[in-house]
């Protein structure tokens, strides 16, 4: 199974997911592949948030060889799932699907739990340190709960 990750502009909550979920991947020998990116071209080829980096290498994960990418049509081919981490990107993504088969393999991250249902991943860009370690954490939850009930 290939999952996407996807934000606005692939720097903060997208490259996290990613870097959480190919961490998991790789500790428990899963079959997957995962990768990230953000609906907007603001970030192309930039390494993610040096915050979110920060972040992550605390809890032992590295992120910083990632590079952000803009989503883009041919991902509907490349990926099983695409995750939005909010309703704003995934209305975005929506737009650029060509058929029910495409719109099927959306969602929102947080819809993979009831007590998660319709809620976005907030923005940490624009905030202190302590929403970073909060979206960090709320990802953890949301991917766990995918590996475990393969969502």
């Amino acid at each position: 199974m290939k999952i996407l990750m996807v934000c606005l502009g692939n720097i903060c909550r997208s490259p996290m997911a990613e870097g959480i979920l190919r961490d998991k991947i790789n500790k428990q020998g899963l079959d997957l592949f995962v990768d990230s990116a953000g609906t907007a071209a603001y970030h192309i080829g930039e390494a993610p948030d040096r915050r979110m980096i920060h972040t992550a290498a605390h809890k032992g994960i590295n992120i910083g060889d990632l590079k952000a990418r803009q989503f883009c049509v041919s991902d509907f081919d490349d990926f099983d799932r695409i995750y939005a981490m909010d309703q704003s990107n995934l209305d975005n993504m929506k737009m650029l699907a060509r058929n029910d088969e495409d719109l099927d393999k959306l969602d929102l991250l947080l819809n993979c739990k009831d007590s998660f249902s319709k809620k976005s991943v907030p923005d940490p860009y624009y905030g202190g340190g302590d929403g970073f370690v909060a979206v960090f954490n709320l990802l953890e939850e949301a991917i766990d709960y995918i590996i475990n009930n393969k969502v």
